[in-house]
């Protein structure tokens, strides 16, 4: 389990609201389980449902794939999540060859 805080510390470039609106969102599918304490200051705390951790494999999978590609990015685009358009200045424009 891991409070909203510890969250957003593992994640330094997310905003809190985008952080509450993506939690929101895990929950309303059940792949997050939140537990709210009643107690002040509020104590929130957010776990992997049964059903979140199936995504497991999936995960760790886009993770490996990440780890071994990893070095077609340069260095200024591995810190920015932004997509990139068109192709990088140094790269030419792939053509596609045959049917499609």
């Amino acid at each position: 389990m891991l409070r909203f805080n510890e969250l957003g510390r593992l994640l330094p470039n997310i905003t809190q609201r985008m952080l509450t609106n993506q939690l929101r969102e895990l929950e309303a599918n059940g792949l997050v389980a939140r537990k709210v304490y009643p107690e002040v200051p509020p104590k929130v705390e957010y776990r992997l449902t049964d059903y979140g951790r199936t995504l497991a494999p999936v995960i760790h999978a886009l993770k490996k794939w990440g780890d071994a590609h990893v070095e077609r990015l340069g260095p200024d685009d591995r810190d920015d999540a932004s997509p990139k358009r068109g192709p990088r200045p140094t790269e030419a424009p792939r053509t596609v060859s045959g049917p499609c």
